[in-house]
């Protein structure tokens, strides 16, 4: 086959995958009806391109600081940079490590706290992996095959032991013969003795392994920091065993080269299953919207979407706006649409299930859409009249506002729309403000109910700008369309990935 007609293949195959994607979302989206709503902030998108967050979003589109190599090099020891937070919620850190023979040992901690301060168990997994070829699916990663030889447990207390034999099968209680004794090894399967009824009590799976990407980021002042990206975990308990992922979890560091400073990773890289790792104490920070928050790098969401974020809160008016940019590729730079929306807030009280996590109400009222390559200009040409702003009147780099249609159909967007949220504050190893916004759920649906309110989070958010200066008054309003435009102009493809972040984070 000629390389034009293969390149003509994969927009092929894109577009139809897009469409696809549109039928599985259209119906799960933006679905809650409010109150019709005017934004307060009459010139949001020119506000947002202030330098902060200008270098912020710079920074996410220097490919050419980032190397990954297919397949990429696993030999080593990987570890977690923070108390991790999974569906549930689980509170745990992780040390993986990779042998040259193909052989893996696996430690999981687990704590009752949200600091990883207290651990509970710890579980020791030992088994073989092989690399095969790149994934069909999600760009730029590798498919894997494992086996489980052998997983053991190891309890920190009393109290743990007790909590987690009581989810425990008989035949699984049987292997303790006496009791569960702290500090003791128990294996609770195997591959020749069994035990995968145990395995499944616990939640546990070991699918993160089917999907991995090694990224190198190699920083100008001649030091470099590798990540392993690992398959991503379903939100649904019952469906984490066979699930097959299409997105990452949270990168674990390389034990030779990781961020730093980074105190958590040399806590995990020096502890083992009866010696858990005992995170430091964290200060608690006070959750404050207002200013606006960035991606910290191409992110990553099930069913093969890579995307940016940028949000911009206003405290006083309980308003907020974001930009959402959406790629067709793991390193952001192959901009494909891009959504602008806006709506408000309300703030609820602390979440019972996640400590120092608030819980909030989002509102998304109005809605945006610039094409950011032509053949999702086609598709969206190709919508029913009514069902996607102007039929037939989609070029690309010029937005649409698509709220007079209810939001776009092709896209999944509804409008109005209202959803259940979890945020988190924090601060990264500069010290600089994070905000941690609700874990999508996996099989695209939507929070649009308390009980499906967020459990874990999405990668956080870094704020570029702390305040939210007061509103300017124009007689001609600077449209989302001239923000992309001036953004791709002189920041290459940067808007492109906010956008599609932004979208997500509303579609949470």
């Amino acid at each position: 086959m000629s390389k034009i007609g293969f390149t003509h293949l994969l927009k092929g195959l894109w577009l139809l995958w897009l469409w696809e994607v549109a039928l599985v979302m259209g119906s799960k989206l933006w679905e809650v009806p409010t109150a019709p709503f005017t934004s307060p902030v009459n010139n949001t998108a020119k506000l947002l391109w202030e330098p902060q967050c200008q270098a912020q979003l710079s920074h996410l589109q220097d490919g050419a600081k980032i190397t990954a190599l297919i397949p990429p090099k696993l030999e080593g020891s990987w570890v977690s940079s923070r108390c991790e937070v999974r569906p549930g919620p689980e509170f745990l850190t992780r040390s993986y490590t990779f042998y040259p023979s193909r052989q893996f040992k696996a430690l999981q901690f687990y704590y009752r706290d949200g600091g990883c301060r207290e651990p509970a168990y710890s579980l020791v997994i030992r088994g073989r992996m092989r690399l095969r070829q790149a994934s069909w699916i999600t760009r730029g990663a590798t498919e894997a095959e494992h086996h489980l030889h052998k997983v053991g447990v190891v309890f920190h207390s009393v109290a743990a032991a007790r909590r987690l034999a009581a989810r425990l099968p008989p035949v699984c209680q049987g292997r303790a013969g006496a009791g569960w004794v702290p500090g003791r090894l128990y294996e609770l399967y195997s591959s020749r003795a069994g035990g995968s009824s145990c395995l499944e009590a616990l939640g546990f799976s070991m699918m993160e392994l089917s999907l991995l990407r090694v990224e190198t980021q190699h920083h100008p002042h001649g030091g470099t920091v590798q990540e392993l990206f690992l398959g991503d975990v379903h939100t649904d308990w019952s469906q984490r065993a066979h699930y097959r992922p299409t997105g990452y979890q949270r990168p674990l560091q390389s034990s030779m080269h990781h961020i730093h400073p980074c105190p958590v990773c040399a806590r995990v890289y020096r502890s083992s299953e009866q010696r858990p790792p005992v995170l430091p104490a964290v200060p608690a920070v006070g959750l404050s919207l207002g200013g606006r928050w960035a991606s910290q790098g191409c992110e990553s969401r099930p069913a093969v979407l890579f995307l940016t974020r940028l949000f911009s809160f206003d405290a006083a008016r309980r308003a907020w706006e974001g930009l959402y940019q959406h790629y067709s590729d793991p390193a952001c730079r192959q901009p494909t649409f891009a959504v602008r929306a806006a709506g408000q807030y309300a703030l609820g009280g602390p979440s019972p299930r996640v400590p120092g996590a608030a819980q909030l109400v989002f509102r998304v009222t109005r809605a945006w859409v610039t094409a950011l390559d032509r053949p999702t200009a086609r598709l969206l040409n190709a919508s029913r009249a009514g069902r996607c702003g102007g039929a037939g009147l989609w070029e690309v780099g010029a937005e649409q506002d698509v709220t007079p249609t209810g939001g776009c159909a092709a896209l999944g967007i509804r409008l109005p729309h209202k959803e259940y949220e979890l945020f988190r504050a924090g601060l990264d190893h500069l010290q600089r403000p994070l905000l941690f916004t609700g874990q999508r759920p996996t099989d695209g649906s939507s929070p649009d109910r308390p009980h499906k309110r967020p459990t874990s989070f999405q990668a956080p958010l870094v704020q570029c700008t702390a305040e939210t200066p007061p509103p300017q008054r124009h007689g001609r309003r600077e449209g989302p369309a001239s923000a992309v435009a001036g953004l791709r102009r002189d920041y290459g493809s940067v808007l492109a990935p906010l956008l599609s972040g932004w979208f997500v984070l509303a579609v949470h």
